[in-house]
């Protein structure tokens, strides 16, 4: 993997190092945890928007899957 250089500010790279460091990561890996559950959080506002915004039809296609599903468990 290819390095790179990113400016930040004096004060928040003492906040990295010193974060990375009480979790015992590289200043990098810290980021990268940021950033992955940063990503992962909108993903999911993201989805619960979406659902939130389903209409009645949505619901009762998933009603009717949740009996299938429901009456298949049933069976075993």
């Amino acid at each position: 993997m290819s390095m790179t250089t990113i400016k930040v500010s004096t004060e928040l790279r003492d906040r990295i190092n010193r974060d990375a460091k009480e979790r015992g990561l590289p200043a990098a890996g810290l980021i990268e945890s940021l950033l992955d559950a940063y990503e992962r959080r909108r993903r999911m506002e993201s989805f619960g928007r979406a659902f939130r915004g389903a209409d009645a039809e949505y619901w009762d296609e998933f009603a009717s899957w949740d009996l299938a599903v429901g009456a298949l468990h049933d069976d075993v």
